[in-house]
């Protein structure tokens, strides 16, 4: 145990401050005694109670109690279920979870968090996500290590069985709780996880399938070297917007794909590539020249000259509102100018433009103010969608429409991977 959480720390030097999520089963109480003996590290420990079962408080208790043993400051968050949006409630729990667990790590100052999936664990995710029929970027799985909002989500026992890590824990003397749910043949991961004893006789065990993970991981490599290369080579940056040349529609269709798929997610902020039905759909618009395009994910994908050029739809931003010297639409960020008189009466927001922003715009160009919006270049639906100053109804700069009025604005890059 200790030998694999060692190896996956010195693959990322420098983390003297971690986080550890503990539920109370047995994978995540043996990691948390396996670090809590590393020398010159912080430990910190959280447990999320969701709050679905009777015993669950009880269960973060023993953790505590735990803890306490190890010298391991330790938090307990409760998580209202009012917060899931119906559906999916595992789904949603499991959300809720990362976002907490994140929340809480950064709030103290962690570099990492370490979470206690195992070698079972992703053979199970590799068997769900065939179900799905997913491609190679799902069944490769779960990660050792991710970068994500900020924090370091390290995975260190990926390559050791569950029955392992209990068997550490008799040797210590240390108990662990049983969720009970993990018997509960309604949840999927419960059902993959009999599966895999029903196929164990065929060879498809747990080893195989985390093999084949590894090597689709490989794959998507190499796939994704490739990508990076096509968007240096054929797109383009533009304000905010990103120019794509047509010869993008003709790629093979796996490095296409991740291609917009890569654009789509950046320029929209979601959280989650999109599903490849509707990506495929979005792209075919836009294929054979006279395509009209359309929108996808709060983008819209328009032919222009012998491109295509992808910009944010307005009606996705129009109700996106946030301080002038705050990150809006989770990519711009507006500078005064020293000098320009763009604090006078306040800061104001940053808003889009929209059609009440063109046309006070336009005025100003009629009064000879500035120039006319349209000579920026920009479309008119791009420039809708763009951000603009405002103080309540009037737009106090819009830099990107040839207004800067002591202001500066900039987005940050989208076709980095």
């Amino acid at each position: 145990m200790r030998a694999a959480l060692e190896t996956c720390l010195a693959q990322h030097p420098g983390l003297t401050r971690l986080g550890v999520a503990v539920s109370g089963g047995g994978d995540s109480v043996a990691l948390l005694v396996t670090a809590a003996e590393l020398p010159g590290v912080t430990l910190e420990a959280v447990t999320i109670d969701h709050g679905l079962r009777a015993g669950s408080r009880a269960e973060a208790g023993q953790v505590a109690a735990l803890c306490a043993r190890l010298g391991v400051e330790h938090q307990r968050l409760d998580w209202a279920r009012g917060e899931a949006a119906g559906g999916n409630l595992q789904q949603a729990a499991r959300r809720a979870r990362q976002q907490m667990i994140g929340n809480w790590a950064r709030a103290r100052g962690l570099q990492a968090v370490l979470l206690g999936h195992t070698l079972d664990d992703q053979a199970e995710t590799v068997l769900m996500r065939l179900a799905r029929g997913s491609g190679v970027d799902g069944l490769s799985a779960m990660e050792a290590a991710v970068e994500q909002g900020g924090l370091l989500w390290l995975r260190p026992f990926l390559g050791l069985r569950r029955a392992d890590l209990r068997d550490f824990l008799r040797a210590r003397g240390v108990a662990w709780c049983e969720d009970p749910s993990n018997e509960d043949t309604r949840f999927q991961r419960v059902r993959a996880r009999q599966a895999l004893a029903l196929l164990a006789p065929l060879g498809i065990d747990a080893a195989g399938l985390t093999a084949t993970a590894g090597r689709l991981r490989r794959a998507r490599a190499a796939l994704e070297g490739q990508t990076r290369a096509a968007l240096a080579a054929l797109a383009v940056e533009d304000r905010g917007t990103v120019l794509v040349s047509q010869a993008a529609l003709a790629l093979e269709p796996e490095i296409r794909d991740r291609l917009f798929a890569r654009l789509v997610t950046g320029l929209s902020g979601a959280a989650h590539p999109p599903r490849l039905a509707g990506l495929q759909r979005w792209i075919g618009s836009a294929e054979g020249g006279g395509g009209k395009g359309g929108a996808f994910m709060g983008c819209l994908l328009r032919p222009e000259g012998d491109g295509l050029r992808l910009f944010r739809e307005y009606r996705a931003v129009a109700a996106t509102v946030t301080p002038a010297d705050a990150v809006w639409d989770g990519r711009w960020r507006a500078t005064a100018q020293a000098g320009g008189g763009a604090t006078a009466g306040g800061q104001g927001e940053i808003r889009a433009l929209g059609p009440e922003g063109l046309r006070q715009l336009s005025a100003q160009a009629r009064a000879g103010l500035h120039p006319h919006w349209r000579d920026s270049g920009l479309p008119e639906a791009a420039l809708k969608a763009m951000p603009g100053l405002w103080r309540e109804a009037r737009l106090i700069a819009a830099p990107l429409a040839l207004w800067p009025n002591g202001w500066h604005i900039a987005a940050r890059p989208v076709t980095r991977l």
